[in-house]
C-alpha cells in the first residue's frame, strides 16, 4: 500500500491528476485537481482503492484530508466516489463541526448525499472527529473551498474574499467572488 507519492504534476484534468515519478505516471483522483500546478513536484497522500472490478488511487495534498476521507469510506454505503466531492467542496472542520452537531442540512448539500446517508455519516462518526482548534470563519472557509474547486490560485482568492459581503448567502458570495476575480 502507499503513504504517499513524490513527483511532477505532468497533467490536469477535471477528476484527476497525472503525477510522474521515476518515469512512470500515476492517475491520482483528487478533490479539487486545478489547486495543483502542471509542472510543479508536490508530496501527494494517497489510498489505494483495490476492488474486484477496480484499482485506482486518491491522492490528496494534506494529510488531514487523507484522514478524513478514510474516515468517511468507512461510513456504510460512502464510497471514495462519493466521499471525492465532500472534501471537495467542505471544509475538513466544516464536515467535522457538521458531523459532531448532527448538522443534517449541512451534509446533505453534497452531491448524492441524501437525509439517510447524512444520518448515517453522523451515526458513524460523531466523536470520531476532532475539530481544530483554530478559529476559522466556516463561510470564509467554504467560500475558499469552492473558489478553489474553481481552479483559481489562493493569492488571488486571498484577495478577493475581504471584500465580499459576508452577510450574503455563500451561492451569492460565490458570484460575487468571480464577479471580483474576473474583474482583476
Amino acid at each position: 500500500m502507499y503513504s504517499f507519492i513524490k513527483g511532477k504534476i505532468d497533467s490536469i484534468n477535471s477528476t484527476s491528476i497525472i503525477v510522474e515519478n521515476n518515469g512512470i505516471g500515476y492517475e491520482i483522483f483528487t478533490p479539487n485537481p486545478y489547486s495543483f500546478e502542471e509542472g510543479k513536484d508536490y508530496k501527494v497522500y494517497v489510498y489505494e482503492y483495490i476492488r474486484e472490478d477496480e484499482h485506482s488511487l486518491y491522492g490528496f495534498k494534506e494529510r488531514e484530508e487523507k484522514e478524513l476521507f478514510l474516515k468517511l469510506i468507512d461510513v456504510k454505503g460512502l464510497g471514495p466516489k462519493m466521499a471525492l466531492p465532500i472534501i471537495a467542496f467542505g471544509s475538513i472542520n466544516g464536515i467535522s463541526d457538521a458531523i459532531n452537531r448532527e448538522n443534517i442540512l449541512y451534509l446533505k448539500k453534497f452531491p448524492k448525499i441524501g437525509d439517510k446517508l447524512a444520518r448515517q455519516m453522523i451515526l458513524d462518526l460523531k466523536g470520531k472527529l476532532i475539530v481544530s482548534n483554530s478559529i476559522v470563519d466556516d463561510k470564509e472557509d467554504e467560500l475558499l473551498e469552492a473558489l478553489k474547486g474553481l481552479g483559481y490560485k489562493d493569492k488571488d482568492i486571498k484577495v478577493v474574499i475581504p471584500k465580499v459581503n459576508k452577510e450574503n448567502k455563500l451561492e451569492e458570495q460565490i458570484k460575487e467572488a468571480l464577479r471580483l476575480l474576473i474583474g482583476k
